[in-house]
């Protein structure tokens, strides 16, 4: 385990409620940097695990606009973890979190996502989406922080 990492014996049970969530994006080549503030809610989903929907504003190049998107987080094969689904039902990519610290690939069309997620406390974690390709070179850094 790295330093400043937490393990979750149970993905599901550690994301479930509200958090507070911020996220960066840096445009590597074009040298822009946007941000999101909102909230992400992972509520109790029929027949198992989590719907996890996140609204808020999202800034890029000065205009600030509306954002939203819906995941689910369904039980994985070993215990304690979770395989993340678009809301459409197509697999994005598994969650472990047993560890404090996981690491993810997805491909999407041309491009690779390759996310590094961070639990760095009881109410506090973050993600680090790499995005390279032909069509995109981003990093996205989101921290989440539980409320209430």
């Amino acid at each position: 385990m790295v330093s400043g990492e937490w393990a979750v014996p149970d993905v599901l049970a550690y994301l479930a409620g509200r958090w507070r969530t911020e996220r960066t994006v840096r445009d590597l080549a074009g040298g822009v940097e946007g941000r999101f503030e909102g909230v992400t809610v992972f509520a109790a989903r029929e027949g198992g695990g989590l719907l996890s929907r996140e609204h808020g504003d999202f800034t890029w190049q000065g205009v600030t606009r509306p954002a939203e998107r819906t995941l689910r987080y369904e039980p994985g094969a070993a215990p304690g973890t979770a395989d993340v689904r678009f809301a459409d039902g197509r697999p994005f990519h598994g969650l472990d979190l047993t560890t404090g610290h996981h690491v993810a690939g997805h491909p999407c069309a041309a491009d690779f996502y390759r996310g590094e997620f961070t639990v760095q406390g009881a109410d506090r974690w973050r993600t680090v989406w790499r995005v390279g390709g032909p069509a995109k070179d981003l990093v996205l850094v989101t921290d989440y922080l539980r409320e209430g």
